[in-house]
């Protein structure tokens, strides 16, 4: 194993420089865009109370000024419809809150996912863990270890996946502590990263972090998070391309959201920047019922109907596998091998 990672290099401070200067509050992020009179705001600016609001600058700064309906604006603004009591939403909807240990989800057999850590640089309002107990599964070693331990005495297990929160809110060095632990675990072949801070923050990717990933004997794979073109720009295309030099393989995963990226042209041109910025279309997920995020719900045959409009406007590997998670299920269900149920 190679512990590579050095300290303290520029693009190192500066991620963390933007990620301790972000916008939490409703106002200054609608007066940045010139929207101080949004119709939303009086009633909405409550709803930080439910789930803080969290924006980093560099995404905030992809928004269209004197839009409020914005793509990446609505992801991230605070709503007063987070306060509807909708039925069938919970706040646990993939059935998730009991970790066999602290941090460490094995929801399927032959990969487990460690959390390691429980922050995020951005807030989506949709998230489907904004109810979950991070206070009880914090991302420290002591966890780590106990972690590591469980997963040395499972050897059905290929594939290790951070998440969190953000797995990439840990520091390079703390990662390549970890990424060397797992590294010396012979029955591991590959390393998933899900992450969303390359996407709002593209500075996050530092040449010392891609340097651990290229010297690694694991696969290292990263799914971003990214639902409209509008979030790919060219710092975050110029953060892809260092990746794949590094032998990344990269991934997106999206979730349908009404009116954002509800129709089939907003996700063919979400395709083709994908793909363009080196990225390969994996996911597009039905939205999970989470308590406070109703008002961003697709129905199941909508969803197919897109999906199917998508396939007459792209080439085939760049649609999305249409996807449910459902809390118990030995894997992800594609949507259109179910039954039509209501939604």
């Amino acid at each position: 194993m190679a512990h590579i990672i050095t300290q303290n290099t520029a693009h190192r401070e500066d991620w963390l420089h933007q990620l301790a200067d972000v916008i939490t509050d409703p106002d200054e992020l609608l007066q940045l865009l010139s929207l101080n009179t949004h119709p939303e705001l009086p009633q909405g600016r409550d709803a930080r109370r439910l789930f803080a609001l969290r924006v980093p600058r560099a995404f905030a700064a992809r928004m269209q000024p004197g839009d409020a309906n914005d793509p990446l604006l609505r992801q991230v603004l605070t709503a007063s419809a987070e306060f509807i009591d909708a039925p069938g939403f919970t706040t646990d909807p993939l059935d998730e809150q009991r970790s066999v240990v602290p941090g460490l989800l094995h929801k399927y057999r032959n990969r487990a996912l460690l959390l390691v850590k429980g922050g995020c640089a951005v807030n989506c309002r949709y998230c489907f863990r904004r109810h979950f107990p991070y206070q009880e599964n914090q991302g420290n070693k002591a966890n780590w270890l106990q972690a590591l331990e469980y997963i040395r005495q499972h050897p059905e297990l290929d594939e290790i996946i951070f998440s969190g929160g953000d797995p990439l809110m840990a520091k390079d060095h703390e990662l390549d502590w970890l990424i060397g632990e797992l590294e010396a675990i012979p029955h591991l072949k590959r390393l998933r990263i899900h992450t969303r801070l390359p996407v709002v923050i593209p500075a996050r990717i530092t040449a010392t972090l891609c340097q651990r990933f290229s010297a690694s004997r694991l696969q290292v794979l990263m799914v971003t998070h990214i639902n409209h073109a509008n979030e790919i720009d060219p710092p975050l295309r110029a953060s892809m391309a260092q990746l794949r030099s590094a032998g990344v393989t990269l991934l997106n995963q999206s979730v349908l959201l009404r009116g954002i990226n509800d129709n089939a042209d907003t996700l063919a041109t979400l395709s083709n920047a994908l793909f363009d910025a080196g990225i390969l279309p994996y996911y597009l997920h039905v939205l999970d019922k989470v308590q406070g995020a109703a008002h961003f719900m697709v129905s199941d045959d909508e969803a197919r109907a897109i999906v199917k409009s998508l396939l007459g406007k792209v080439s085939g590997y760049l649609v999305p596998r249409l996807t449910r998670e459902v809390g118990g299920e030995p894997s992800k269900t594609p949507l259109d091998l179910r039954l039509t149920q209501s939604s």
